[in-house]
Parts: structure tokens; C-alpha cells; sequence
């Protein structure tokens, strides 16, 4: 089965993706800021991240770009969620190494179409 590691400091907004992400078919892993989420790719890396841009402790940004700094061979594929829906929040998400980019706040059609067309729909 598909793992999935939903990241937000809301905790409505977790449920909200967890509940999606397992209508498509993942087992669901949460965490509420960056630093555990780091954590928690370091013992087990999940296949799908739903990743919140504005957490404490660390950004979504800063918590990308040091997964994707990581040398572990794993390339787990990231959805990066944001209040933001103009071009130097998408440009910076993408550059970070984001596969998609989804506008807070999503619903159950728009991130499954993200599920699909990263792959892993």
C-alpha cells in the first residue's frame, strides 16, 4: 500500500487531506511541523507528501529543500499547499522541488486530480 505523509500545522487541514489521500488508496502518516515530518522521511520515507508552505519550526520550503537535499536514493512525490496562488509562490515550490502545487483551501477533487497527475492516482 501507498504511504502518504500529510504535513500541516492545522489540524482540521490534516484531516481534510487525510481523508482524501486515503479515499485514494494511501495509508496516512501526520505531522504537525517540519521537524517531526523530517523525522519521520528519515526512518520511513512515504511514497506522497501533502506538504502546508506556512508551519513553525520549519517552512514547507525549508523542509523541501532539505528532503530533496537528502541522499537516500528515496524521491518521494510532493504536493506543496498554500494560501498563495501567485506566480513567485508556484515558481518557488517548483524550484524547491515540488511536483504540484494545490491553493488552500483544496477539496477532494482538486487533490485527487494532483494524486493523478503526479502519478500516483
Amino acid at each position: 500500500m501507498k504511504s502518504c505523509l500529510v504535513i500541516d500545522d492545522s489540524q482540521v487541514v490534516r484531516k481534510v487531506a487525510r481523508r482524501i489521500a486515503e479515499q485514494a488508496g494511501f495509508k496516512c502518516i501526520e505531522a504537525d511541523n517540519g521537524v517531526e515530518a523530517f523525522e519521520i522521511c528519515e526512518s520511513a520515507m512515504p511514497d506522497a507528501i501533502v506538504l502546508d508552505w506556512n508551519m513553525p519550526s520549519m517552512s514547507g520550503i525549508e523542509f523541501l529543500e532539505r528532503l530533496r537535499g537528502m541522499k537516500n536514493g528515496k524521491h518521494p512525490k510532493v504536493i506543496l499547499c498554500s494560501a498563495e496562488n501567485d506566480s513567485f509562490h508556484v515558481e518557488r515550490a517548483i524550484k524547491a522541488g515540488a511536483d504540484e502545487y494545490v491553493m488552500k483551501p483544496f477539496d477532494s477533487e482538486i487533490l485527487m486530480s494532483k494524486f493523478l497527475q503526479i502519478g500516483l492516482g
